[in-house]
């Protein structure tokens, strides 16, 4: 189910830019949240029956690249992260969100664990964190801070080039940037709740 509302989030996203329309534009907000909650119950009911699996780990793994990493980073570019220069720091962004989630599964044997056998940590920032950005994306929205609106908040910088061209980026793409370092950092442990 994780899976199904991050591919939920990514349609409705299309659905916004194609209509316009703010119904798909909060569905595409809300249902990342919804996969977090199944995310966090598919883990405990495993855990509680015993049945985890490789290939229940891997599915959990994917569906969070979608729902974690594509869904959050498609909603940025609706909401007006639209630059040549952003398209690429979303790409980036989903990309560590990847390598994240494929180094969690080929380290998570060697990462201590507690009595119930779920890990102590997480090396990096674990992919659900990116709802922190969706919520920030909810508030903008809910302000009118987007394309077709005010727009982004702190506006574009020219890196090179003029206005308008390859070298423009939004101020607040590099808090992807940031996002994705901590995601694919080997020495921030962030405990496990």
């Amino acid at each position: 189910m994780n899976g199904f509302c991050g591919s939920m989030s990514i349609f409705s996203s299309a659905r916004y830019l194609i209509t316009n329309d703010k119904y798909y534009l909060w569905h595409a907000i809300a249902f990342p949240v919804a996969g977090l909650m199944f995310d966090f119950f598919d883990g405990k009911v495993a855990r509680w029956r015993k049945s985890s699996s490789l290939l229940g780990q891997e599915l959990d793994s994917l569906a969070d690249l979608i729902s974690f990493g594509v869904a959050p980073a498609l909603l940025a570019f609706t909401v007006g992260f639209r630059t040549l220069l952003d398209s690429i720091v979303l790409t980036g962004f989903i990309c560590s969100g990847l390598a994240r989630l494929a180094r969690f599964n080929a380290t998570v044997a060697l990462v201590p664990k507690d009595t119930s056998g779920k890990a102590q940590y997480f090396e990096g920032l674990p992919i659900p964190s990116s709802l922190g950005i969706v919520s920030v994306i909810a508030y903008w929205t809910k302000k009118g801070w987007i394309e077709g609106g005010e727009g982004i908040p702190l506006g574009t910088t020219v890196l090179w080039g003029k206005p308008g061209e390859s070298g423009e980026i939004h101020l607040l793409s590099f808090t992807f940037v940031a996002w994705a370092a901590a995601m694919v950092s080997k020495t921030l442990r962030v405990p496990k709740l």
